[in-house]
């Protein structure tokens, strides 16, 4: 199997680090780790983090790769025999032999930790999205299409009103968030202060109107509304043996999108231009490696067209990619090259995967995420956006795309297909957009590497400069539509 290549901060700390180390220190940790000596591979790491000369970008880093295998151990917290009792539950009729049947096709991630074989905690839900003929043996039944139709005609709608309207931002909808933070009593020690960031939306010309009803404590910075990474900053003095909780309530206006796109008039970007050079380069998680390379002259083959291009892509993502919840991305060396090699991932996943694919040939892309709030459905999501010339910046989601054509099952066929394609191009006011790109500092700066390093939806928190991580927080965001009043005749 290919060694993952490390990350580029990684590699950079290689080179930096004392002569001793320069034998592939943080290589031989990482090739420890995916034969599953996690023990060992930590052993390794404390000791390099006990060199006097390690200037702070270094032992931050070294930092980050020893917690980043405590990450790891977190995401899959299985064995076979506890995964077993928790697909009986929801698997009809599970037989030990079909179980261990599954186990030796892959069905499940699993991860070798230190002689034990662990499998990952969300293996349970993600059966029934890569597996869905096992849908008619879910216990108790669940839909993955339950919402499709409410989705299609909210599409037919936008469309609609574009169409007539002649304009891509359509139909507002006025929103009120509440936003919750709480970090554990045994969080942070009593009488320490901690640090807290919470996503809010950034300015768009389809999201606009955000203002702050209401917080707690205190909002202490509100970062500036065109920030790729959107947060309001908050500090409080924790309590002895209470937890510390973190809320704001604001109000904002979403609107409906749709571009009319007549690929013909669609023209080549240029890639010197300054706004749209740095879509077009390798970043962390978006590498032209020769896979993905491959791949994309597989999909894209002559195509000179870049809405062309772009859609091949997007298309490819809807009939061949399948949808899984992920473990932490802060565990992933390389994320597009992940969703790529194993055929599913999240939405994000996805979304970095149709990046990489779109920059490689010549198409800028960058990211979109917050929330997701269409009603029914509640949670973190992540997407994208492409520029075409002369249209500017299009939204375009890959989620949607699968899910209108592997989930969406309850609609005609020229109805999946007419949603898929809506995504491209489109977007429901029922989104809560904090950012604009992937893997940036958020502002005040984090001493601490975040819990999530790629994206931000659920809050970060730190104390002393220490990060609080995910398992030490709780989050939950409620919100309700505020309509116009109703004319009186």
């Amino acid at each position: 199997m290919k060694r993952p290549l490390l990350s580029a901060m990684s590699a950079c700390l290689l080179a930096a680090l004392p002569s001793f180390a320069q034998t592939n220190l943080l290589q031989k940790a990482n090739d420890l780790e995916l034969k599953g000596d996690f023990k060992e591979a930590g052993a390794l790491l404390s000791k390099a983090l006990e060199t006097k000369s390690l200037d702070p970008a270094q032992k931050k880093q070294l930092e980050f790769d020893l917690d980043r295998l405590d990450r790891i151990k977190k995401d899959f917290p299985f064995t076979k025999d506890s995964l077993y009792d928790a697909l009986k539950i929801s698997v009809k009729d599970l037989t030990p032999a079909e179980y261990d049947q599954w186990v030796k096709q892959g069905r499940f991630d699993s991860r070798e930790i230190d002689g034990t074989r662990y499998f990952m905690g969300d293996s349970v839900r993600n059966l029934f999205f890569r597996y869905t003929e096992l849908l008619a043996r879910r216990t108790p039944p669940k839909s993955l299409s339950s919402d499709a139709q409410a989705r299609w005609e909210s599409c037919f709608n936008i469309r609609k009103a574009a169409m007539v309207q002649g304009k891509p931002y359509v139909l507002p909808k006025k929103f009120q968030v509440t936003m919750t933070v709480t970090a554990e009593a045994d969080a942070a020690p009593a009488g320490q202060t901690i640090r807290a960031w919470i996503p809010v939306p950034r300015r768009y010309p389809f999201q606009e109107g955000f203002e702050v009803v209401a917080s707690s404590p205190q909002v202490k910075q509100l970062d500036s509304e065109d920030s790729p990474i959107r947060s309001a900053y908050f500090e409080q003095v924790t309590e002895k043996d209470k937890p510390t909780e973190f809320k704001i309530e604001y109000n904002y206006t979403a609107y409906g999108v749709f571009f009319d796109i007549k690929p013909a008039e669609v023209r080549p970007c240029d890639p010197n231009d300054p706004a749209l050079a740095p879509y077009l380069r390798e970043v962390p998680h978006i590498q032209f490696s020769p896979e993905i390379r491959a791949l994309s002259q597989k999909i894209v083959g002559n195509e000179t067209n870049a809405y062309r291009k772009a859609k091949k892509c997007y298309d490819w993502i809807a009939d061949n990619i399948n949808y899984s919840y992920a473990i932490e991305y802060s565990t992933i060396r390389n994320i597009s090259e992940y969703c790529r090699s194993r055929g599913y991932g999240d939405c994000g996943q996805e979304a970095l995967l149709f990046m990489t694919l779109c920059r490689l040939n010549g198409v800028p892309a960058r990211w979109q995420s917050g929330w997701n709030t269409f009603p029914g459905v509640k949670s973190n999501h992540d997407w994208s956006e492409i520029y075409l010339a002369p249209y500017g910046w299009i939204p375009v989601d890959p989620y949607m795309g699968i899910f209108s054509m592997r989930y969406a099952t309850n609609l005609r066929p020229e109805q999946q297909k007419e949603m898929r394609d809506f995504y491209f191009g489109g977007l429901d006011q029922y989104r809560m957009i904090a950012n604009s790109d992937h893997s940036v500092d958020l502002r005040p700066t984090k001493q601490s590497i975040r819990s999530d390093d790629v994206d931000f939806q659920r809050g970060e928190l730190e104390c002393n400069g220490k990060n609080i991580y995910l398992d030490k927080f709780s989050y939950s965001l409620t919100y309700r539509e505020i309509k116009p009043p109703q004319k009186v005749d």
